[in-house]
């Protein structure tokens, strides 16, 4: 069963009537196999206890690294402004990155 009417002809496109009833049909089985899906994750303590341990570390992780990141790249701007010699920000930002050195 290929969803066409016999008396069709295979060169003809499908009308748009044919496409919603095709695609509503697709949106149907996709949302009971979701629905099955996530009945079967509640079920399931121990599966669902792993998957949020393991999103909660992967979130946790990729906190640290973008704050490094953030950090550093303040750092750089702030050293890369104090060797300019800007006079009222480059004594300010020298001090300031003196104490944050010294906390290191």
């Amino acid at each position: 069963m290929t969803g066409k009417n016999d008396s069709e002809d295979d060169s003809s496109p499908p009308t748009n009537e044919e496409i919603m009833e095709r695609l509503e049909e697709i949106s149907h089985d996709v949302h009971k196999f979701t629905l099955a899906d996530y009945i079967k994750f509640i079920k399931s303590p121990r599966k669902m206890v792993l998957i949020n341990f393991i999103s909660g570390l992967a979130r946790g992780l990729g906190i640290a690294v973008g704050i490094t990141f953030l950090g550093a790249i303040f750092l750089l701007i702030l050293i890369r402004m104090a060797e300019a010699n800007i006079p009222v920000i480059g004594e300010f930002l020298a001090r300031l990155i003196q104490v944050i050195q010294n906390h290191l």
